[in-house]
């Protein structure tokens, strides 16, 4: 395993709910389960505005209604602004039930996409020439960099492999042609990353290597063969979750050869191939579910229910206010039983034993 926290995810996913949750608050009698709202707020990240915890973003924490946060450029300043934010953050109180550390999330790929100080500075591109004893330092220096600030989880590294002329290429952001070497790189700079505290994610599954445009901008077919995905461009996620890996971001591009629509709410792609086929335990999370590809199939609520019934753990939002009405959405069909209970309870498993296993940095 990459790490202890990829180990507390393997185990909370074989056994399914954690003995011992609670009520949604102390003092509350024992509950044999926690309620629709915290099943459905485990499973919700927010991005918010500015370089300060805005009111609405700790009210959303103190009931329970997210499960952590995503930083952009604009909520950073130096080192120790991030440090003191990450500090704010997780000081906030939360229901007893759910009172693992939170989860703060951030680009810091490299190159182009880097949105806090610190390591790493090179691109992927670049970083693709490193031995894999390199890649490891380098994510070494990543995970202490990070840590340091506060920030446990790296969207990080990018295991698409690209192909001439697609968007990933052009920004520098993958390591290899060769599905191997994107595996080994990317891979080790993960390792380093997890054995610092800070959770690897492994994205985009199953791969947008050979997407021309990026899904934050366009809805985004690809017409790759059923071999293809499986011989190349699942090849380094592979081996990513063979090693432990912790998180996996499912794309939200649709892959007719695999069936159902964008990855991150399609079960065939979410729960059959990442997890039926490919082993994973660990912890999934969507693309930014504000992005054009995935706001085409409809409004928040139903995007919402789509990826949670189709088996995505976490739902990623870039602003409040939709992961709050993606959050209300996901609890309604858990209430209602349009969303099975004992799904909800499995990936709310996965999440705490993360969170659990992420140190807190105070």
């Amino acid at each position: 395993m990459i790490a202890v926290v990829s180990a507390l995810a393997v185990a909370a996913a074989s056994v399914g709910p954690v003995a011992g949750w609670t009520g949604e608050s102390a003092g509350t009698a024992a509950a044999p389960s926690l309620s629709p709202r915290l099943l459905a707020g485990l499973r919700v990240i927010a991005g918010f505005e500015g370089r300060k915890v805005p009111r609405g973003l700790r009210t959303a924490i103190s009931a329970g209604d997210i499960s952590g946060v995503i930083l952009f450029s604009d909520n950073v300043g130096g080192a120790e602004q991030v440090r003191s934010l990450a500090r704010k953050l997780q000081s906030i109180p939360r229901p007893a039930a759910v009172d693992e550390p939170l989860l703060i999330m951030a680009d810091q790929e490299g190159g182009l996409v880097r949105r806090l100080p610190g390591p790493p500075k090179p691109s992927a591109e670049a970083a693709g020439r490193f031995s894999a004893a390199a890649a490891r330092k380098l994510g070494v220096a990543a995970g202490k960099s990070m840590r340091g600030m506060g920030v446990n989880v790296n969207l990080a590294p990018i295991l698409d492999v690209p192909r001439r002329g697609g968007f990933i290429e052009e920004q520098h952001r993958g390591y290899s042609r060769k599905a191997g070497r994107v595996g080994r790189i990317g891979g080790a700079f993960a390792a380093g990353m997890e054995a610092h505290g800070v959770a690897a994610t492994a994205k985009h599954f199953p791969g947008l290597g050979a997407a021309r445009e990026t899904t934050d901008e366009h809805p985004v077919k690809l017409g790759l063969s059923r071999s293809t995905i499986r011989r190349v461009d699942e090849a380094p996620y592979r081996r990513f979750i063979s090693a432990g890996g912790s998180l996996v971001m499912l794309s939200l591009a649709k892959y007719p050869a695999l069936g159902g629509g964008p990855a991150a709410l399609s079960k065939v792609i979410a729960s059959r191939e990442l997890r039926g086929r490919l082993g994973f335990s660990g912890v999934s999370i969507s693309d930014a579910l504000g992005a054009p590809a995935a706001t085409a199939v409809g409004g928040t609520g139903k995007v919402a229910k789509r990826c949670a019934r189709a088996g995505t753990d976490l739902l990623l939002y870039s602003d409040l206010g939709s992961a709050l009405r993606g959050g209300r959405a996901v609890r309604k069909a858990i209430a209602g039983g349009s969303l099975s209970r004992g799904r909800a309870e499995k990936s709310a498993a996965r999440i705490v034993a993360l969170r659990k296993g992420l140190r807190k940095n105070t």
